[in-house]
């Protein structure tokens, strides 16, 4: 894992470790906590047009909220990859690999033929 990621587990372990927060931090607690910070970002989207959730930075109380609810996110999820012993990165890099293979890359229809219509018995 990075050093970044890293020392930002070790931090947010010693603000657990002072606060005595260790006994909750779970992996169960930390996955339903994670789900809630998640669900608290997608609120502040929720009723957006497309075209206003593509400009949400550019108000500035509202960049305030969406920073503060990706910090928890990303807090909660260092924290529970930290309890399982995953390597964040690792596990990121592999899942890529994995989808690769899955979705290669869709070949481009030709432009006599209907989008869609590609490896669809066309004698190819």
């Amino acid at each position: 894992m990075s050093d970044d990621l890293h020392a930002l587990q070790r931090r947010l372990a010693e603000f657990a470790a002072a606060r005595d927060w260790q006994q909750y931090h779970t992996p169960k607690n930390l996955a339903a906590a994670l789900s809630v910070e998640a669900a608290e970002l997608v609120e502040i989207f929720q009723w957006l047009t497309p075209e206003e959730s593509s400009t949400v930075m550019s108000d500035p109380e509202a960049a305030g909220r969406v920073e503060d609810e990706v910090a928890d996110v990303l807090a909660y999820l260092l924290q529970f990859c930290e309890a399982l012993g995953i390597d964040a990165l690792t596990a990121l890099a592999a899942k890529i690999e994995r989808n690769e293979a899955r979705f290669p890359p869709a070949r481009r229809a030709r432009p006599d033929r209907p989008r869609g219509s590609e490896g669809r018995g066309g004698g190819e």
